[in-house]
């Protein structure tokens, strides 16, 4: 039996044209369009259907589980984020992606440097941006694991080559020189090869000598970072306790904050 048309378009992966031909030539003879212009159709629904599915692949990549957008970030929460909100609103152009800076997102727990780390991967992801987003501690283990089976370079590369890297909640467990030497290969990599980083951290740069093992490793880290960088200071009490939070369940790093 010959495959039919739609079949063969299908076997040439244009499987959106095969679902929207029958529709479409249908539109265009009602409309009375050449076929050079129902092809043109076509090809544009094709195109749409494979940046959408391009989009969402490097959505799954990026780990990132959620699609927050800036519509959701209570910048009426505090003065800080209102005093910053300029500068996050030109984070979403990604210039900083393609000039390869690093943007530090520094609080205390609960004002909003994990959300806006993810409503900038999210905003990358949609620009087809190779994006990854991990905390510290999972990055550093899977990398300490790697050194134990002699994968470590592989596995480095996982952390270096995406276009942004956003690296959450760097601080809240102290590191060892070997994970501190290991945090400091991604980061000297990332910076020789210009791409761009996202920390966000509840520790001061002047902390961090207690958090990277010691002032020399946390001074060679932070240097990298901060040459080309964008800082934010967050501050306020945590939006996970204001008082109508109590009556439900508190925001995490998905809902709006």
């Amino acid at each position: 039996m010959t495959p039919s048309l739609a079949d063969k378009l299908v076997q040439l992966s244009l499987t959106t044209i095969a679902r929207q031909l029958e529709p479409a030539l249908a539109e265009a003879a009602r409309r009375n369009l050449s076929l050079t212009a129902a092809l043109e159709q076509l090809a544009d629904l094709e195109l749409a259907a494979r940046q959408q599915r391009s989009i969402e692949r490097r959505f799954r990549l990026a780990r990132l589980y959620l699609k927050p957008t800036i519509a959701e970030f209570r910048f009426d929460h505090h003065k800080s984020r209102q005093q910053a909100r300029q500068r996050i609103l030109q984070l979403l152009e990604l210039e900083f992606v393609r000039t390869g800076a690093n943007v530090i997102f520094i609080g205390n727990p609960g004002t909003g440097k994990t959300f806006l780390a993810k409503i900038i991967a999210w905003q990358a992801c949609q620009t087809n941006c190779r994006v990854l987003f991990t905390s510290a501690m999972d990055m550093l283990n899977q990398l300490a694991a790697a050194q134990v089976d002699h994968s470590l370079l592989r596995r480095l590369r996982a952390y270096t080559e995406p276009t942004l890297l956003i690296v959450d909640e760097l601080g809240y467990l102290a590191l060892d020189q070997a994970s501190s030497n290991l945090f400091y290969q991604v980061i000297s990599t990332r910076y020789s090869h210009q791409r761009s980083t996202v920390i966000t951290t509840n520790t001061p740069f002047s902390d961090w000598g207690n958090i990277l093992h010691n002032t020399t490793i946390a001074t060679a880290i932070a240097d990298r970072l901060v040459e080309h960088a964008h800082v934010f200071l967050l501050e306020g009490p945590s939006f996970r306790q204001r008082p109508h939070a109590k009556t439900k369940a508190a925001p995490e790093s998905g809902a709006a904050l």
